[in-house]
């Protein structure tokens, strides 16, 4: 490993040192199966203010698949923030070595519903926006069971996320749908995506967050019917020798009930005199 840059930013109240560096790994990317040496590079910056200290980890951008585990000896237990956006992680297998998270971004991954979370009681943010999630409740029993503390969740760009960015199809509606059934089941989130918890909606979520799942088929599903939609053998006719355009049928009987129009007001609208 070798240090590539030291900066100190000192204009604000919070005093910034940022170090970067350059790190030689081997990782496994998903357009090359091989295990490869490539060079990563990493910013470590170590925010203090009012003499609270906050170290962050921002490893983006380096096509890896899965954490890399010099990332967790070297860094695990001094972090409270990690930014692993815009990776092609698939799994992630190690984050049990961030024990002290506070902030969690995953966005721009390949993570699908086999997601799983180590316990992390301290963690707060959690966001992953634009992965390949589709299950939100298998999601949300997850996130209750391993993220007790989570106060901020971000979705957007999943398919379990039903707006504007992840289908044409979604509404307003099917989008508030899901925040009340986000917010049923994880009641301590003060912003989901971008946008504050409201009291009202919070209240709402509780009366009835419950039932506002939105269930879609499945796109394999889809698939089958589009499929068996399109066979010859589901379009059966009848044969023309048995009804001819001329050939009606028609039936009678004793009427088995009388109209006696007692309770009808007629037609109010026209007078005797127009009869």
């Amino acid at each position: 490993m070798s240090e590539g840059e030291k900066q100190i930013d000192d204009r604000s109240p919070t005093v910034a040192v940022i170090y970067k560096y350059d790190i030689l790994l081997e990782t496994r990317t998903l357009k090359r199966k091989q295990l490869k040496s490539v060079k990563s590079h990493l910013s470590y910056t170590m925010f203090c203010s009012n003499g609270n200290v906050l170290e962050k980890l921002c490893y983006s951008g380096q096509r890896c698949q899965k954490i890399p585990e010099a990332l967790v000896k070297l860094y695990g237990l001094k972090v409270q923030s990690l930014d692993l956006s815009y990776n092609e992680l698939v799994t992630l297998r190690g984050l049990d070595g961030f024990p002290a998270l506070k902030e969690l971004v995953l966005d721009n991954n390949q993570l699908s519903d086999t997601i799983s979370f180590p316990y992390l009681p301290t963690l707060q943010t959690l966001s992953l926006n634009k992965n390949k999630i589709l299950d939100i409740q298998s999601l949300l029993l997850k996130i209750r069971q391993n993220l007790p503390n989570l106060s901020y969740l971000s979705l957007l760009g999943n398919k379990a996320c039903p707006n504007e960015l992840s289908g044409e199809e979604n509404d307003e509606e099917d989008y508030q749908r899901y925040r009340y059934y986000v917010l049923y089941h994880l009641p301590n989130l003060k912003f989901l995506d971008s946008t504050k918890v409201r009291e009202l909606e919070r209240s709402e979520a509780r009366r009835r967050g419950k039932f506002m799942n939105v269930i879609r088929p499945r796109s394999d599903e889809m698939e089958e019917v589009r499929l068996n939609s399109n066979s010859p053998n589901n379009f059966t006719p009848l044969p023309k020798s048995i009804r001819g355009p001329d050939d009606h049928k028609s039936a009678y009987g004793k009427c088995l009930y009388k109209y006696s129009g007692k309770n009808s007001e007629g037609n109010r609208f026209i007078c005797n005199s127009d009869l």
